[in-house]
């Protein structure tokens, strides 16, 4: 019976954790303006400070992008569909989840060794006993934050990485810069960049409340703060990555 008896108890485990993450995410959302300086800080931390690194990889990603679909494209003469599929795959996908990611390595790493810093040495305690609520201060800042911010990162990085195929595509591939851009224009749809957008929201959400999740829930010292941001880092980005597969299935 200790088979079942496991099973059993990681299921429980598994139900546990899910409602007390549910519970703490919509404790965090619901105490949105209650703290806008404190907002406004995040907004520049996750949204502002996160561009340069979320450019660069779109920038970088739809430059390989054009080059691989050219080189397997000439294999069935179709080649000049490079311009559609790098709009289509960086409004649908390769933008979101990448820039998602990039913000869960800088974000949720950060967010986790704060809270749990701050956790390990008292200070959430002490917040308590001067009756302000710890949720209200720190986690629903950072929630709004990212779920504000990481849409407009991955706006960005859609127009940086379509124009990283304009410039393979016209300087190495030998495209016609008008012809690009209106073809790039011509096959996007509204609803790939709308769509797009809708998934960096949920992403920005999953990567802010799990660096507050672990950092809040951090214990042990020094090694429970690296252990926590490890924690939160993995869990955003299969997070990010799960979410991406159910996403697209129900958008697609």
């Amino acid at each position: 019976m200790n088979p079942i008896r496991l099973t059993g108890r990681a299921a429980i485990g598994l139900t546990r954790m899910t409602g007390q993450v549910t519970i703490f995410a919509a404790r965090g959302l619901a105490r949105v303006g209650q703290h806008p300086a404190e907002l406004a800080r995040q907004v520049v931390q996750i949204g502002w400070l996160s561009l340069p690194v979320v450019g660069l990889t779109a920038l970088f990603t739809g430059a390989a992008l054009a080059l691989q679909i050219h080189s397997g494209g000439e294999r069935f003469q179709a080649g000049d569909v490079v311009p559609a599929i790098v709009a289509i795959g960086m409004a649908r996908e390769l933008g979101p989840v990448l820039g998602g990611l990039m913000v869960a390595a800088r974000v949720a790493s950060a967010i986790a060794a704060e809270l749990g810093t701050m956790r390990v040495t008292e200070q959430i305690d002490a917040l308590v006993t001067l009756s302000t609520d710890p949720v209200g201060w720190l986690v629903s800042p950072r929630l709004w934050a990212a779920l504000l911010c990481v849409p407009m990162l991955v706006g960005v990085g859609d127009v940086i990485g379509i124009m990283g195929g304009w410039l393979i595509g016209v300087n190495a591939l030998g495209f016609n810069s008008a012809i690009y851009l209106s073809n790039s224009w011509a096959y996007l749809e509204s609803w790939d960049v709308v769509s797009g957008l809708l998934k960096g929201a949920v992403f920005g959400l999953i990567v802010a409340l799990s660096g507050c999740w672990f950092g809040m829930t951090a214990a042990g010292g020094a090694a429970g703060v690296g252990r926590a941001t490890t924690n939160a880092v993995v869990a955003a980005s299969v997070g990010i990555l799960a979410a991406n597969f159910a996403l697209t299935g129900l958008f697609f």
